[in-house]
């Protein structure tokens, strides 16, 4: 019945989609960060909530006081399921993108919706391009558009967080900006552990204390992956507990 709601739904959403990509390319015309803003609580208000609630996802939210609102940061989250696009993006900061691997750029309306917001399609195969991906991203945050990212690369169905890939962390330290750890329990409740139905599930979001690169010795910033890994299984193996 939820997956039914949640389909019916998107047809809906996707056709009042049309329209306002149409009145957004004008505002982008005009300002391109205020048509980024904008596409994003389009996606929050209109996308993301609705299909929360019609999910039937109870979402906690713990420390919200380390979402930087009044500067650019790169926050890193652990990767469980499609639910950790929409737990983090109704919880983020103005404006924010996404790191996104490239298959998704596939996707007509998804795609287009995140072009809008200035996400990014990252192919991991492509080392040049891969490069280019992550030299747009710093010039993003420099801008002063918050990064999501999940340096695990793919999605984790273990109970270990797997290896994050450094160069992840590049983001922040070329711009000079924040890591603020994420850790995310049981979005995988909510459809990829019983596919292709939809169950309700309560999910947790924390937002852990900031990490300042430039502060770090040199030693510290090559092990930046590991800590922020350390932060995250050990606030995820908290979290589980409340699940």
């Amino acid at each position: 019945m939820r997956l039914l709601a949640v389909a019916i739904y998107l047809v809906l959403y996707t056709i009042i989609s049309i329209p306002l990509f149409l009145i957004l390319f004008v505002v982008g015309k005009i300002n391109s960060r205020k048509k980024a803003i904008i596409s994003q609580k389009i996606v929050i208000y209109l996308g993301f909530r609705p299909i929360l609630f019609l999910s039937g996802v109870k979402l906690t939210v713990k420390g919200e006081e380390n979402i930087l609102k009044d500067q650019p940061a790169l926050y890193v989250f652990n990767h469980r399921g499609f639910f950790d696009i929409l737990a983090c993006y109704t919880t983020a900061p103005y404006p924010t993108a996404f790191v996104s691997k490239i298959e998704i750029e596939k996707i007509p309306m998804v795609s287009l919706w995140m072009k809008y917001m200035n996400c990014l399609f990252l192919d991991r195969e492509d080392i040049r391009k891969g490069m280019q991906t992550i030299l747009q991203g710093i010039e993003l945050l420099k801008s002063g558009t918050s990064i999501y990212i999940a340096p695990e690369g793919k999605r984790n169905t273990g109970e270990e967080l797997l290896e994050f890939h450094e160069a992840s962390f590049k983001l922040a330290e070329k711009s000079k900006c924040a890591v603020v750890p994420v850790a995310l329990n049981n979005t995988d409740s909510v459809f990829e552990k019983h596919l292709p139905w939809i169950r309700k599930a309560h999910v947790i979001i924390e937002y852990c204390t900031p990490l300042y690169m430039d502060q770090m010795e040199r030693s510290e910033k090559k092990m930046i992956g590991q800590t922020v890994r350390g932060i995250l299984s050990e606030k995820v193996k908290t979290n589980q507990a409340e699940i």
